[in-house]
């Protein structure tokens, strides 16, 4: 366990090198279900792999040019404030509420992450740098950092879409500002987590160290690799991990009601495969009428 637990944090540092986020959302199952941490313990050593990862994959993303230093520093340390206060918080919520709160977060967050890229591709072009409402970025640097400190998200799937349309940055600019920002709050968390929780320094310094492997294979690959095929296919994989973990934390009394009365979920599950399928093709049908309109009009118009 404890190899494949190495190999997986190869693929946390990719997800952070070429999404700038995600880390999290793949560190803490990692740590819980293949390395048998506590849940706490879990969320706290997160932060310390995925801020010390951070920091490598920026400074690869920097020599490259893409990391904006004033953006990244001011939604940092507001950032940080939030983070150490939701790593305070923490020690007062039982470790099955932070893994459903953390469930619910990666649905959430790999929604946004699908959905909100397509609205974004026929947007107008985004503010320029200089004209961004640094009231707000403050404002959703403190709201980012609290969920990084509480359920050990780092939040770059909250923090790069923050980052393109409130700072006006470039998507791969904001991939490169997004792992300042995470590297800032991670630690920022991981000190209040400090103040309650023991970590496994060895199996972290392990873990860290094959995820900056990963965070620098994958700084190199960022940009290569087509944009929404990648944030698309990655946000259905967070979903299906994200109610993965929400199912583990069902009661046993609920899986021994299942196991005694299949039908109750064997319908359920059946109809929403129909619905999720129906659904797709109904969006699919929907593109191809967009643009066989927009084909229509060009033939008109010339």
């Amino acid at each position: 366990m404890l190899v494949l637990t190495i190999a997986a944090a190869v693929f946390i540092g990719l997800a952070l090198g070429v999404l700038g986020g995600g880390g999290s959302i793949l560190t803490v199952p990692i740590l819980v279900y293949l390395a048998g941490v506590d849940a706490k313990q879990a969320i706290a050593m997160s932060l310390f792999v995925v801020g010390v990862t951070s920091a490598f994959g920026a400074i690869s993303h920097a020599r490259a040019g893409r990391v904006r230093w004033r953006t990244g520093l001011i939604f940092g340390a507001a950032g940080m404030a939030g983070a150490y206060g939701g790593g305070r918080l923490a020690e007062f919520i039982p470790g099955v509420w932070l893994l459903v709160g953390f469930g619910l977060m990666m649905i959430a967050t790999a929604v946004a992450m699908i959905r909100g890229r397509r609205a974004r591709d026929g947007a107008e072009a985004p503010k320029v740098h200089g004209e961004m409402p640094i009231g707000k970025v403050i404002f959703e640097g403190v709201v980012v950092g609290l969920v990084t400190g509480l359920v050990g998200a780092g939040g770059g799937f909250l923090v790069v879409p923050a980052l393109a349309l409130l700072g006006g940055l470039p998507m791969g600019v904001a991939v490169g500002t997004s792992l300042v920002v995470i590297a800032m709050k991670s630690f920022a968390g991981l000190a209040g987590y400090l103040a309650s929780v023991e970590i496994n320094w060895p199996l972290a310094l392990a873990v860290t160290g094959a995820a900056v492997v990963g965070g620098v294979i994958g700084g190199r690959l960022a940009g290569r690799i087509p944009e929404g095929v990648l944030r698309k296919g990655f946000g259905w994989f967070v979903i299906v991990m994200g109610g993965f973990l929400l199912i583990q934390q069902l009661p046993s009394q609920v899986w021994s009601a299942l196991a005694d009365h299949p039908i109750a979920w064997i319908i359920p599950v059946a109809v929403a495969a129909a619905a999720a399928l129906a659904f797709v093709g109904y969006r699919r049908h929907r593109g191809q009428q967009r643009k066989t309109d927009e084909i229509d009009r060009v033939d008109v118009s010339s």
